[in-house]
């Protein structure tokens, strides 16, 4: 069902909204990003369309809102261990595609690759998703090549017209508010990418013998291992526990999962002081052979969704894109050996 607002009527809807659930949506905080004079854009509890910035590309990704880079998981003392509450409203996420592709990547690892999370799934239970609708490419997306650009699986879908908003609802619980607050209903379909400036080709015959190729070497000396691409990525799940003693009582504590990161100096440490990838090549290539083989030959798709935040945020001008692309060279390569 679609229906037409303006900026006034769906702040209507967001209100009502509000008394259920929880608003993210990616926000515009000025003057906090990489450099003194630029702005960062990451998602954030909002209240009102005022406070969203859909017209940009978020340098962050939902993940923040869905899964805290540092989540308390359970109190502990020496007598008894307590389940962290979770939090009392259901979320509403606005996404994009890609994102809601991403999304479906993380439920895969989360509660279909062996046993459920039960953290996630808790939250993951709770979540309603707004598709923000893309009417045109952004820098360094690539959405389309990873067929992430369509995605139908939403409960409500918003495109933004010069003095209007157009918004097809899916979920029956709505309907109402919609209707209520509406200027008229119409008929909507969200709005989808169709072409990229950045195009990717991923090679049919793709194995694990690239790992051997040369080429990796190049990111040796490129890439610094800031971990900024694995933590703007929609679709890194690798995480770390760490448990917390308090000061006042070392017995006591709490056990946290936290964000981490493949490319970082110490993820792939072990006892007695090895590191199984040392250098930044080899952690280059391990996160790209992951996103577009390791992850397809168990799941039968690719992890990565083409949403081009890594190349957005690297601090070296490290292009994804351009390492899956070197693929075929380097297929090329390791046949002539």
């Amino acid at each position: 069902m679609g229906y037409q607002f303006n900026t006034e009527t769906f702040n209507k809807v967001l209100l009502k909204l509000q008394q259920e659930y929880r608003i993210f949506a990616p926000k515009r905080f000025v003057l906090e990003g990489a450099f003194s004079d630029t702005d960062s854009i990451r998602y954030d509890e909002v209240s009102s369309l005022e406070e969203m910035e859909l017209k940009e590309k978020s340098s962050h990704s939902f993940k923040e809102a869905l899964i805290p880079a540092s989540e308390t998981l359970f109190y502990f003392t020496e007598d008894y261990v307590r389940e962290a509450n979770p939090t009392s409203k259901s979320s509403i996420l606005f996404l994009r595609s890609c994102d809601i592709h991403a999304l479906k990547r993380l439920d895969e690892i989360y509660l279909h690759n062996g046993g459920e999370d039960y953290f996630y799934k808790r939250l993951r239970e709770n979540l309603k998703i707004f598709l923000i609708g893309c009417p045109s490419s952004f820098q360094n997306c690539f959405c389309v090549d990873m067929e992430s650009n369509v995605s139908t699986e939403y409960d409500a879908a918003i495109n933004f017209h010069e003095d209007s908003l157009l918004v097809d609802c899916k979920n029956p619980d709505w309907i109402q508010i919609m209707e209520e607050n509406a200027l008229e209903k119409l008929s909507v379909e969200p709005e989808y990418v169709t072409q990229n400036q950045v195009h990717v080709t991923i090679p049919s015959d793709l194995s694990s013998s690239v790992a051997k190729s040369s080429l990796w070497k190049e990111y040796d000396s490129r890439c610094i291992a800031c971990g900024r691409c694995n933590y703007s990525c929609p679709t890194c799940t690798c995480f770390t526990m760490q448990d917390i003693f308090y000061t006042d009582n070392g017995k006591a504590g709490e056990r946290r999962r936290v964000q981490a990161s493949c490319m970082v100096d110490g993820f792939t440490d072990v006892a007695g002081g090895g590191s199984y990838r040392k250098t930044y090549g080899e952690r280059m290539r391990f996160k790209v052979l992951h996103k577009v083989l390791d992850y397809k030959e168990r799941f039968g798709y690719h992890m990565c969704v083409g949403c081009g935040r890594c190349d957005d945020v690297c601090p070296e001008y490290i292009s994804f894109s351009n390492a899956i692309n070197k693929l075929d060279e380097m297929t090329k390569e390791v046949s002539e050996q």
